[in-house]
């Protein structure tokens, strides 16, 4: 009886491996078709590429009786599986890291493009501000011609017209020519500030007590001694030097100014005219003195 245990058991035993070989034929028909069929869909359509230009990985296929896992699968089929995925994890670190270095280079250029823009941008800036210096320079300067012009144009139009700045009177005794001490000190006083001065005349009027010619020549005699003092003392030039004799003329009373008196004496009446070149000469000094704007 335990013969017959024992021969059933191995009957059995040498029948798994027909029914694994069986099972695995039946298997890898329907396996055959499908990838066949999957062939055939891929050449007429595209495939789906991934990041490194590569198709996907297709899953393994069933394999012998035991399937994907395989308790009795030895070391190089493990190998054989996993080299694929071990070759595309490769291929994704080499891309990984050549996008980082494109990445870098990109931020790198950028940088250097942000850098150069903010470089040329202060440069214009700093060129805006020295034109607009310059701008104000030069508006300074136009201020200063068209006043410059405007006080010529006034000059020019006052040229001939001389007002009357300082009157002097000298007096003399009757029948005197001869300038006293007196006479002298305020002939200093009058022609002293003029040697640095321009734009001037100097008005020399006689009057003589008499009558006729003999008053007239009196006259002249005393205007003719200021002068000959004005020239010789303190080289007042001649032309800027008028004289006139007037004798005995009247001339306008102190007290009414309608009424005319005659002179008593001789005396000699000396008026300094003055018109705007003067004024020209200090406007100008005034220009040039003037310091220049700063640079910023």
């Amino acid at each position: 009886m335990k013969n017959v245990y024992v021969a059933l058991l191995l009957a059995v035993v040498l029948a798994l491996p027909a029914i694994a070989q069986t099972t695995d034929q039946s298997n890898s028909a329907p396996a055959a078709q499908s990838s066949s069929s999957s062939d055939s869909t891929s050449s007429n359509s595209s495939a789906t590429m991934g990041a490194t230009g590569k198709e996907p990985l297709a899953p393994p296929a069933r394999e012998g009786f035991w399937g994907r896992v395989n308790p009795f699968a030895r070391k190089k089929y493990v190998q054989r599986q996993t080299a694929p995925i071990r070759d595309r994890i490769n291929e994704l670190d080499d891309l990984t890291a050549a996008n980082s270095k494109m990445i870098k280079d990109v931020d790198a250029r950028a940088q250097q493009g942000i850098q150069q823009a903010s470089a040329r941008a202060n440069e214009a800036d700093q060129h805006a501000i020295d034109a607009g210096n310059k701008a104000n320079m030069a508006q300074q300067t136009a201020t200063q011609a068209n006043t410059r012009l405007t006080t010529v144009e006034q000059v020019v139009g006052n040229i001939d017209q001389y007002k009357a700045s300082t009157q002097t009177e000298i007096r003399f005794r009757p029948g005197q020519t001869v300038l006293s001490q007196n006479a002298k000190s305020a002939l200093d006083d009058l022609a002293t500030p003029l040697k640095s001065q321009r734009g001037y005349i100097i008005e020399v009027q006689g009057f003589s007590s008499g009558h006729g010619q003999t008053a007239i020549q009196t006259s002249q005699k005393m205007a003719d001694s200021v002068v000959r003092y004005l020239v010789l003392n303190h080289d007042i030039p001649v032309y800027r030097i008028y004289v006139v004799g007037m004798g005995n003329a009247p001339v306008q009373g102190s007290d009414d100014a309608s009424a005319k008196k005659h002179t008593s004496g001789g005396r000699v009446e000396i008026s300094l005219l003055k018109n705007d070149l003067e004024t020209l000469a200090s406007t100008s000094n005034t220009t040039t003195d003037q310091p220049a704007a700063p640079k910023q």
